[in-house]
């Protein structure tokens, strides 16, 4: 392996070591490096989603460790001549007349690639991956005790606990006279075609969910042929390690960054800028940090309520007949224009309950008695934005989907076949409702590709 010390000898150019992973034949990780040099000018830092709150609290330490070495690297590559975004979304409001992002609207405007605007959930190269963490609780390791203390002190800053966050951290440096803010993925874009950048160093947090994507994340930029690269120490993941796969929490972010190397881009390290050494969180104790040695995983709580991928249709099976309930979610995405009017979810079987973002749906009238209930544009998130929908069926005698549910709108009707997740229950799931009619922010943004869908236009 290079030594990164002797990359940063000459401060005229970014000279990078990039990391990606490979399977070999045996089956075996393997990591690749390649030295890439990058020209200041021609190069992008992003500063993804470093909020100055976030609802849970662990994720907040974690952050406070890595915000003097981010801000460091910011000075630095601001410096030789690199350009700085600054991307805090849903805080706009908070930035509304400052320079940096005056200078971020006033960008003129060019061609944008298809969808650049909306979230990514996958791409191509993720297809055949499996996912590697259960995120699906919203990912936070927080003590319960010490979790609910925070919400109450968010509650007494006037901050909603669930979404604190109104402004970028106040420990990163924004240069009012060069930075860019902005959290939209067409304004980022035309930043980069008008500054003519090739490269960007992704940075920030939570790397399973919103660095990756977000409409200015990872996966939008490397389907824009971007050569971008995630600083793996300056960036964090929100996963719980009382979810599969049962690990340390570090362990679980390793796990999300070699799934990263490995199906969507390489990472670096902030030394390879910056010189020193790379940020190591105060409680990552691991004596052996390295996923390729990850074998052993704790069993499953009894307790918890454990989701697995299940593929729509589904077949009769005598064992789903003796759980009574299947609940199904997937993520669905309307694109803008999408609901000019009301879109009706049609399926089959005994469907006794449908809720998208944890509302449930109203039942909607069928001739043929069929199941089907009505989205209206007021019940989705908007803004091209990923929404979660959840099924509840009755399968006491068939047990089986025979049909993929609909999505029909008008003339255009979207067929939402493939792999779900599932769960299964007993007959009175009554109690299970509130749980698993939605799942906690920012987890919702975040599902595995295979579960996501887009509605036709």
């Amino acid at each position: 392996m290079i030594n990164t010390t002797d990359l940063v000898a000459d401060d005229s150019v970014f000279s990078l070591n990039k990391r990606s992973v490979r399977i070999d034949a045996n089956e075996n990780l393997v990591r690749d490096f390649e030295v890439a040099t990058w020209q200041p000018e021609q190069t992008a830092v992003i500063v993804c989603d470093v909020w100055d709150y976030h609802h849970s609290i662990n994720a907040v330490r974690r952050l406070e460790e890595m915000l003097p070495r981010l801000n460091a690297l910011l000075v630095e590559a601001r410096k030789r001549g690199a350009i700085i975004i600054h991307a805090p979304s849903d805080c706009m409001p908070h930035y509304e007349g400052h320079p940096a992002r005056i200078r971020a609207t006033s960008v003129a405007k060019t061609s944008l690639p298809s969808d650049i605007a909306a979230w990514c959930s996958r791409i191509p190269t993720e297809e055949s991956a499996i996912y590697p963490v259960d995120q699906s609780d919203g990912g936070e390791d927080d003590d319960p005790v010490e979790h609910q203390k925070w919400a109450e002190e968010l509650k007494a800053l006037g901050r909603n606990p669930g979404m604190p966050w109104k402004a970028q951290s106040p420990g990163i440096g924004i240069d009012a006279n060069k930075d860019y803010i902005s959290d939209r993925g067409d304004e980022i874009w035309n930043i980069l075609v008008h500054r003519k950048i090739k490269h960007v160093l992704m940075t920030g947090v939570h790397t399973n969910m919103c660095v990756l994507g977000r409409p200015f994340g990872l996966r939008q930029l490397v389907k824009q042929k971007m050569d971008v690269v995630l600083v793996r120490d300056l960036t964090d993941s929100m996963y719980n390690p009382k979810r599969w796969p049962f690990v340390d929490h570090f362990t679980g972010n390793d796990l999300v960054l070699a799934h990263v190397e490995r199906f969507v881009c390489p990472t670096i390290t902030s030394d390879q800028v910056l010189g020193g050494e790379a940020i190591r969180f105060k409680g990552d104790t691991r004596t052996v940090r390295d996923v390729a040695t990850v074998v052993a995983q704790a069993p499953p709580d009894p307790s918890a309520v454990q989701w697995s991928l299940l593929a729509v249709p589904t077949e009769p099976s005598k064992s789903l007949s003796a759980t009574k309930q299947i609940w199904l979610r997937c993520a669905v995405r309307f694109p803008e224009g999408t609901l000019e009017q009301v879109a009706t979810l049609h399926a089959s079987g005994r469907l006794t309950g449908a809720w998208l973002n944890g509302k449930q749906l109203k039942s909607a009238k069928a001739e043929d008695n069929s199941p089907r209930f009505t989205i209206a544009k007021e019940d989705t998130f908007g803004n091209d934005d990923p929404n979660i929908l959840v099924l509840r069926f009755e399968v006491a005698f068939d047990a089986s989907i025979p049909y993929a549910p609909r999505v029909v709108v008008g003339t255009r009707e979207t067929e939402l076949k493939g792999k779900w997740q599932a769960v299964y229950v007993g007959w009175d799931a009554k109690i299970y409702d509130l749980a698993l009619t939605n799942i906690p922010l920012p987890a919702k943004f975040a599902l595995p590709p295979a579960v996501f869908y887009e509605c036709r236009r």
